[in-house]
């Protein structure tokens, strides 16, 4: 859930919790990283300045890392990220018509998250799943072989 946090508690104690959980070294960063943006809904500014301090990384390395990883976030997202896989092999079997119809029944455009922070819709590189494009991903959830006509129909079970 993507929540401004006034509370620095409760920044702090996910922060600790991650860090106890995989460790102090640069090894650890990325499942930090991880497990502090699934719980808090992004890494707020508060959240690296603590990790920085535990693991002794610079902030600007740490900005680096969560801002290179698409499943990372230094911003609040919506309840159910959309992940639009913009890869070539999707794009030549539909992927540019499923994109319009994403950003049209969303009305929302790139990087963008509605009103109600409900939703949060992301462009990406190739998802891995080349087969079963156009691809994409709400959640945890992945859908293939997607049609600009079943997107109403995919958003509908988000609702």
């Amino acid at each position: 859930m993507s929540i401004e946090y006034k509370d620095g508690k409760v920044v702090l104690e996910a922060v600790r919790s991650a860090v106890q959980r995989h460790g102090t070294t640069r090894d650890d960063l990325i499942p930090i990283l991880n497990d502090v943006n699934r719980e808090l809904g992004y890494l707020p500014a508060q959240a690296l300045d603590e990790i920085s301090r535990l693991l002794k990384v610079p902030k600007s390395q740490l900005f680096s890392v969560a801002s290179f990883y698409h499943m990372l976030s230094t911003k609040p997202r919506g309840r159910h990220v959309i992940q639009f896989c913009e890869s070539a092999p999707c794009h030549v079997v539909g992927g540019r018509e499923v994109w319009l119809s994403l950003k049209e029944h969303l009305d929302l455009k790139e990087d963008e998250t509605s009103a109600d922070g409900k939703w949060t819709l992301i462009k990406t590189s190739c998802l891995g799943i080349c087969a079963v494009g156009p691809v994409i991903i709400i959640d945890e959830d992945i859908y293939g072989n997607v049609t600009p006509h079943q997107i109403p129909e995919i958003l509908a079970r988000y609702r």
